[in-house]
This record gives C-alpha cells, sequence and structure tokens, in this order.
C-alpha cells in the first residue's frame, strides 16, 4: 500500500474509463437481474448457480467447489442454494466419496427452469451488452478481464477458484 501522497493516480482518461466501468457494471447486472426476476422469478445469483450445475456431469458439483467457481463466498452460495433448496431447483446431500463434503444437485424442476430462462439472459446479454460495441472490443473486455481474473484468483480470500 502507498499513501496519499505516493498514489499513482488516475489521469482524466483513465477516471474516466474506471467511471464508466463501474457504472456499466453494476446497471449490467442489476438489468440483468432484473430481467430474470420479472420474467423467471429468479436471480441472476441463482441463474449462475444453475448454470454452473448443468455443466457438471450429473448437473451436481461440491458447495466448496460451486462457491470457488463462482468467485462468491462460500456463506452467500450457502444461502442461494438454501432459498433454491426450497424452492426444489436443487437437492443438497454429502458427497458419496468421502461423505464430508455437501454436494448441490440440480433437479429436473430446476434444468427445466434453466432451459425455459437460458434463451430470455442470452437475448438480455447481447441487447445490453455484445449488439452494442464491436466484436473487437467485446473481444478486448473478454482480454482485459481475463487478466485481471488471473491476477486475483491467487489472492482471493477461498484461493481454491480454478478456471472453469
Amino acid at each position: 500500500m502507498t499513501d496519499a501522497g505516493e498514489a499513482r493516480w488516475l489521469d482524466d482518461d483513465q477516471q474516466h474509463s474506471w467511471r464508466a466501468l463501474m457504472m456499466g457494471i453494476t446497471l449490467l447486472q442489476e438489468r440483468l437481474d432484473d430481467d430474470l426476476r420479472r420474467e423467471f422469478g429468479m436471480s441472476l445469483t441463482e441463474y449462475e448457480v444453475m448454470v454452473r450445475l448443468s455443466e457438471r456431469p450429473g448437473r451436481a458439483m461440491r458447495m466448496a467447489q460451486l462457491a470457488d467457481a463462482m468467485a462468491h463466498s462460500r456463506s452467500r452460495v450457502t444461502h442461494t442454494v438454501a432459498r433454491m433448496e426450497a424452492a426444489g431447483y436443487i437437492t443438497r446431500g454429502t458427497t458419496p466419496d468421502d461423505g464430508r463434503g455437501v454436494v448441490a444437485t440440480m433437479t429436473e424442476r430446476g434444468y427445466d427452469l434453466l432451459v425455459k430462462a437460458a434463451p430470455c439472459h442470452v437475448e438480455s446479454v447481447r441487447r445490453n451488452l455484445v449488439d452494442l460495441v464491436s466484436e473487437e472490443d467485446f473481444a478486448a473486455v473478454g482480454r482485459v478481464f481475463d487478466a485481471v481474473s488471473d491476477h486475483l484468483v491467487p489472492r482471493h480470500p477461498e484461493s481454491e477458484i480454478r478456471k472453469q
């Protein structure tokens, strides 16, 4: 850490880009969340849990691994999965390997909801991000956030996160 006198301050262009990034991320996440809540009664975080589970064999994943894959705290994922379990979208049980870890498994009801919600979500991502910029700019965003993730993952408090 440096003190205020030693800080490498952002120039005007960097400050503008930084503020645009923060505002854009906030507004985009709110819009994606609102669309899913309005159409399907699910949050963006719940949608992401379902996507992660849908990509795994048996639509199941250890809770700790799920939290790491989403770069969320384990307590946040535990609370989200508890709500989803109460709604019948996920079940939780112990791991067959050692019986110590907790595994989240998507139910058929959860999978059916994901299949219905995915086109709405993808269209919202396109309408509110992808289609607004050139392919080159969108690819640049991906490269920028790959670099950010590569830098921050080893420093994440729950550093078991691995690229999925």
